[in-house]
């Protein structure tokens, strides 16, 4: 499973990377479902995650990266700053075969987990990316039938740290509204 993400990545990068572009201007300040960020905000968060990746993938700590990707890192362009950050994200995990650990905040962990929650993060943050800007809000189904396998396994971790709100109850069988509604969001 966890192969397979590091193989949906790109094509996960080129479709968020879809949606950064198509942010009419005048949405950026508009709120996402992640309540704490506005488009703008959830776009910086995505930089900052991909800015990261070489790093992570060189196998450095988060002590040797320290605190460069903090704060506002759009530099005025969001999506100019998007491009860059995916480009040098895509190159590591191209680079990489996929195998040994990664450094993350809460410990070491094989580098195929880095790249499940790499390829999650991206899925539901796209659907966010979506909602936020008023763009089209379908998600790629392959990538949503991981992302929701690796929801179930993991929401209990994830709710743990702080990372999702508490699933929304749904009755849906619609695997979209049940990912967004495990992962905390409201359809």
């Amino acid at each position: 499973m966890a192969t397979s993400a590091l193989l949906m990545i790109p094509a996960a990068v080129d479709r968020f990377g879809a949606r950064v572009h198509g942010v009419p201007a005048h949405r950026w300040n508009d709120p996402t479902p992640c309540t704490e960020w506005s488009v703008s905000d959830l776009v910086n968060h995505l930089i900052g995650e991909h800015l990261w990746a070489p790093h992570i993938l060189a196998r450095e700590t988060i002590a040797q990266v320290g605190d460069r990707f903090d704060g506002d890192l759009t530099d005025g362009d969001p999506a100019k700053a998007w491009d860059l950050a995916a480009a040098s994200s895509l190159a590591a995990f191209q680079a990489t075969d996929g195998s040994g650990t990664v450094h993350l905040s809460f410990g070491e962990v094989p580098l195929a987990e880095y790249a499940a929650q790499m390829l999650v993060d991206l899925t539901i943050h796209q659907w966010d990316l979506a909602r936020g800007s008023g763009q089209d809000e379908t998600l790629d189904p392959e990538a949503v039938a991981f992302s929701l396998a690796y929801a179930h396994a993991n929401i209990d971790t994830f709710a743990g740290m702080g990372i999702v709100a508490p699933p929304v109850p749904t009755t849906s069988k619609d695997p979209v509204v049940q990912l967004i509604s495990l992962t905390g969001r409201h359809f």
